[in-house]
């Protein structure tokens, strides 16, 4: 069992930064990869990035070049950096985990979710 907490979520304005952080608990969390999705008001959940066992990255076209995912492996915390926000940025942004080995990372099916943070971009 693996449970993920997020925080950092914030009111920002348009073109500033927040950090993400998802902090994880639970055994042999270096195998798992891990993932951002959001959801905005009224919208489906979209895939935002994600980071495999191995640190490799993959990122949705919408955020390419302004978000960072990274990890940390020995706190177990995964963060997303999120720069040059948008208004349609804002949303409830969730972290995901798989037990997933590796360089892959997938866009979808993860096993486990947080609870979400909220992210408001204000213009």
């Amino acid at each position: 069992q693996v449970q993920l907490v997020e925080s950092g979520g914030e009111l920002v304005q348009v073109g500033g930064s927040v950090r993400l952080s998802c902090a994880a608990s639970g055994n042999n969390l270096d195998y798992y990869a891990f993932a951002w999705f959001r959801q905005a008001p009224g919208k489906e959940r979209e895939f935002v990035s994600c980071i495999s066992s191995a640190h490799s990255t993959v990122y949705a076209e919408s955020v390419e070049g302004r978000f960072t995912i990274s990890r940390d492996d020995v706190t177990n915390t995964v963060y997303l950096q999120m720069n040059s926000l948008k208004p349609e940025d804002t949303a409830v942004y969730y972290c995901a985990a798989d037990p997933l080995g590796g360089s892959y990372c997938p866009a979808n099916e993860y096993d486990y979710r947080g609870q979400g943070t909220h992210v408001t971009v204000s213009s």
